[in-house]
């Protein structure tokens, strides 16, 4: 049995409520502002690995006017609300469907991507690698970043999120949580965010050898398809990261901490 909905409020109300004051962190903007993650991915800020700096800290690393973005997600949050998109608030979901919802969106586009991404990369690196030598640094990212989520995900999938949907479950039947074998699940939430800070590491790495992401103009086909996924599964991965390291793990460690 799932549980109902616990804690935050509707995600138009905390967008109502929302200040936008440049004093408050990135993550903060992602989670009560829908449109905010979409602002961030186009003007490269990190919502998801950085996403505990403060937004003027995090444009004065961009070298971004605070002003211009604050006035940005602002737009971004008028237009989405005329809209009348209501966007999906994770931190009202039973953590059961966070949990589903990460493994069936964005676990299984990490699967089907990686060996396409990894082949193509080889393909381009084998063919342009003489005249365009990123491009063999390239392949090597790729496919360290293929392998490292592969692990990843596998302890979240077999080790973690069971645990998590197992204690939500005993919460909610006012049964005894049992201990977990790992002592307490900060401790696989510290591996996780560690591992997640990796990832981060290789997708600025990528983005900058490859000029963010612009093929030169002698590319082939594969060349500018290899780019164009790279930019899309970035893009993947961080919102992937954020609703883990903003939503799910802080919300597990304070259910098992009682609060």
């Amino acid at each position: 049995m799932r549980p109902p909905p616990q804690g935050g409020e509707p995600v138009q109300k905390k967008a109502e409520n929302m200040t936008f004051d440049e004093s408050k962190t990135v993550r903060e903007f992602a989670l009560a502002i829908p449109s905010a993650t979409k602002v961030f991915e186009k003007l490269g800020i990190d919502y998801c690995c950085g996403g505990g700096k403060k937004l003027g800290e995090a444009c004065v690393q961009a070298k971004l006017p605070v002003d211009q973005v604050l006035q940005q997600l602002k737009q971004a949050e008028s237009s989405r609300l005329a809209r009348n998109e209501s966007g999906a608030d994770w931190s009202a979901q039973p953590l059961a469907d966070l949990i589903d919802h990460i493994v069936q969106t964005h676990h299984e586009f990490v699967k089907q991507e990686t060996p396409r991404l990894s082949s193509l990369a080889k393909k381009v690196a084998s063919k342009h690698g003489p005249t365009h030598p990123e491009t063999v640094k390239v392949n090597e990212l790729v496919d360290t970043l293929g392998t490292e989520l592969a692990m990843h995900m596998m302890k979240e999938e077999q080790i973690l999120f069971p645990y998590i949907s197992r204690m939500e479950e005993a919460v909610l039947e006012k049964a005894p949580v049992l201990p977990p074998p790992f002592g307490t699940v900060q401790n696989p939430v510290r591996m996780m965010v560690s591992e997640h800070d990796s990832a981060g590491t290789i997708l600025r790495e990528l983005r900058t050898i490859t000029g963010d992401y612009k093929a030169p103009e002698d590319a082939c086909t594969s060349y500018r398809t290899l780019y164009n996924g790279l930019l899309e599964f970035e893009a993947d991965l961080h919102q992937h990261i954020h609703l883990e390291n903003n939503l799910l793990f802080p919300r597990a460690i304070a259910m098992e901490d009682g609060r």
